[in-house]
């Protein structure tokens, strides 16, 4: 059977074109390098860092790295950005176009790229035409972040302290209508001590057989009216003022996280200008297109030549 690629008609078909081939690649070369060039592809600077999300918790089953690529990517932060650093003009979009905020969306991300590493940090990289303002941007965006976030969590503790403050005065009222009762309970029927003013009572009343005081009797009867609910007072006092303290400590700490004004970055690898430019890259471009032409010219000269390059095998030459 004849094969399908002969490598004897290949290098005859490569030395009979040699002339235009070199042409065609020599061509292909030049215009390669020149439209890869700054005068048709602006050159693009990149800027990264390596970032470690803390002081905060997950609101949901993202765990906080994905949560916090999420707040990098939150509208806020990229129109922050894009004020800041006037990036339709920078990046030379047309402001008078009726869709410019579609345009500067695209070109923002694709210029700035939120990643994760496999040990659950956050990688930023910036493209830019300067290779400061792309270090700047990531600094800003890092700056954004901790705006965000401190903003995220002042709200959520806001809302948390709010509710705190309401079952506190509740709370409260309540345990002050209780010492109320207790207090009129003192004054008004004299119960002070259930137990202690029960023992002593006892003794008194039956100690003076027919010569008991009046105020003996009073106080006795005053405990078998109110008693039981003087004892019942006084433990819900306790249970009471017990759990007020509990809750608040508890609002104590929400206070605490509401006013502190933490950082929320580790800062593990800075943003640095780089030194070189990242986009285009020049010598792939040329290769690429040298490669792609060489082999459509050989495509081409084999139709041309029509011989065995490109010829399918008969059924009787199969076997």
């Amino acid at each position: 059977m004849d094969k399908f690629f002969n490598s004897r008609q290949i290098i005859e078909i490569l030395i009979k074109w040699r002339i235009q081939l070199g042409i065609v690649i020599l061509v292909t070369v030049v215009f390669s390098a020149f439209f890869s060039s700054p005068v048709f592809i602006q050159p693009l600077f990149k800027s990264d860092a390596i970032i470690y999300p803390s002081n905060i918790s997950p609101y949901s089953a993202e765990n906080v790295t994905e949560q916090s690529v999420e707040v990098l990517q939150s509208r806020d932060i990229r129109d922050s950005v894009v004020k800041k650093f006037n990036l339709v003009r920078h990046w030379k979009i047309d402001s008078t176009s009726k869709i410019v905020k579609t345009f500067i969306q695209r070109a923002y991300k694709d210029r700035v790229v939120f990643s994760t590493t496999p040990y659950e940090a956050v990688k930023i990289e910036v493209w830019d035409p300067t290779p400061q303002t792309a270090s700047d941007i990531i600094n800003s965006i890092m700056e954004y972040y901790n705006l965000k976030v401190r903003k995220l969590q002042k709200d959520k503790f806001k809302e948390v302290l709010g509710n705190y403050d309401f079952v506190l005065h509740k709370k409260k009222a309540y345990l002050d209508s209780l010492k109320a009762r207790a207090d009129t309970l003192g004054t008004k029927y004299g119960i002070l001590e259930y137990s202690n003013q029960t023992r002593e009572i006892m003794r008194a009343y039956l100690s003076g057989g027919k010569t008991r005081s009046p105020e003996v009797l009073r106080l006795k009867k005053n405990l078998e009216e109110k008693g039981v609910e003087m004892i019942l007072l006084r433990d819900l006092i306790g249970m009471e003022a017990s759990s007020y303290s509990n809750m608040k400590f508890d609002a104590d700490k929400a206070l605490f996280n509401y006013n502190r004004n933490y950082s929320y970055v580790n800062v593990l690898s800075k943003p640095l200008p780089a030194d070189k430019k990242s986009y285009p890259i020049r010598w792939l471009i040329v290769s690429l297109s040298t490669i792609s032409t060489f082999v459509l010219a050989l495509l081409i000269i084999g139709l041309i030549e029509n011989r065995h390059f490109f010829k399918i095998p008969s059924k009787k030459h199969a076997g």
